[in-house]
């Protein structure tokens, strides 16, 4: 959360094309951590069964509105900083590709 609350200033510049920008990548790559991490826990809690059968669909929905969440916090309160539709989509996009890696290491 910390990271993506920084000024934009901070952040590096690659300009390949402006939708893949570092701080693009950066927001996908996080939450792809993010999101396989999350479920790599759901899946192994023993508590809340429910949750362990759903741990694909609970993590994408949280880290999901966790991103949503960050880009209001940036546009309404965060100086320098405004949200933005093309971070939601890197964030989402991160997000499935955090499942995806948790399907190919544990193959389900």
């Amino acid at each position: 959360m910390v990271l993506t609350l920084l000024p934009s200033s901070s952040m590096p510049s690659l300009s390949i094309w402006e939708i893949f920008s570092f701080d693009s990548f950066a927001h996908a790559f996080m939450f792809a951590v993010l999101t396989y991490l999350m479920v790599v826990g759901l899946k192994k809690q023993h508590t809340f069964m429910r949750v362990q059968l759903y741990a694909m669909r609970t993590a994408f929905f949280v880290s999901s509105m966790f991103g949503i969440a960050i880009e209001l916090l940036q546009h309404f309160f965060i100086p320098g900083r405004q949200g933005d539709m093309v971070d939601v989509m890197s964030n989402t996009i991160g997000c499935i590709l955090g499942i995806l890696l948790f399907k190919w290491i544990y193959k389900m």
